[in-house]
């Protein structure tokens, strides 16, 4: 049984390898030539496909924003944030500088637009909220995770409000959304796609192909708009909105 395990892991790894590959060629040389709305939906049906290579369902609540601009704002649990997010809704993400060197999944990140920020320097985050505020300007839709690192699931950490001023500058609204994964048998939630405290990246997607069914959920709030609140009080506001829909995914 044990063997058996083992084996399905590896494949369904292997498999997710082949499809990461095929992503960055798609990216590379077909990509540039589709319209928005292409690119839009192309991004969504490889999310999508890469989930069920793992196994992983997805279940979502509410509805994302029909148009930008828009700042998504998430609780983060996993390296599988972005792809349960992008097979959601696709947007640009704002993703910590780590993530650019992991195996194949960083180089998608970034031929994908992805901005990366090194939290430990002000002026790298200074740079990226002005990037950001650009990118609301323009009518994009952006996904951040202001907890700064990952979670259990089972909490929401202090938000850090810096990335905030880019929707206060651009007058953009706010979605606050919270993700959870759960046993697909059982609905309990599950622990095998978490990556905190010392856990490797290979550790956590380890547990996560070993398991025999994941169900990502996914619940969105309302739209809203800054409604003349500065970055802390947004902050504060959205992390509320974000414990609360987790509470209820």
């Amino acid at each position: 049984m044990v063997m058996r395990q083992q084996l399905l892991a590896s494949w369904r790894l292997l498999r997710l390898g082949g499809h990461l590959i095929g992503g960055l060629a798609t990216l590379r040389w077909r990509f540039p030539g589709w319209s928005a709305t292409r690119q839009q939906e192309e991004i969504q049906a490889w999310a999508l496909a890469a989930l069920g290579l793992l196994a992983i369902d997805l279940k979502v609540s509410g509805a994302p924003p029909a148009t930008g601009p828009a700042l998504r704002v998430s609780n983060h649990v996993s390296w599988l944030d972005i792809l349960v997010l992008q097979a959601t809704s696709p947007s640009r993400f704002v993703a910590k500088a780590e993530v650019r060197q992991w195996p194949l999944m960083g180089r998608l990140a970034a031929k994908a637009g992805t901005l990366f920020i090194s939290r430990e320097s002000p002026r790298d985050a200074l740079r990226v909220v002005h990037q950001m505020a650009e990118h609301l300007q323009s009518g994009e839709v952006l996904t951040i995770f202001p907890e700064g690192t990952t979670s259990n699931g089972q909490q929401v950490l202090p938000f850090h409000a810096n990335l905030f001023q880019a929707a206060v500058s651009a007058k953009a609204p706010v979605q606050a959304l919270a993700l959870q994964f759960v046993e697909r048998a059982s609905g309990q939630v599950s622990l095998a796609p978490i990556y905190i405290d010392e856990d490797t990246l290979l550790q956590s997607m380890w547990r996560t192909v070993r398991h025999p069914g994941l169900r990502a959920e996914v619940r969105l709030g309302p739209v809203q708009p800054p409604l003349g609140r500065d970055r802390r009080a947004l902050s504060q506001d959205t992390r509320a909105a974000v414990d609360n829909l987790r509470c209820l995914v």
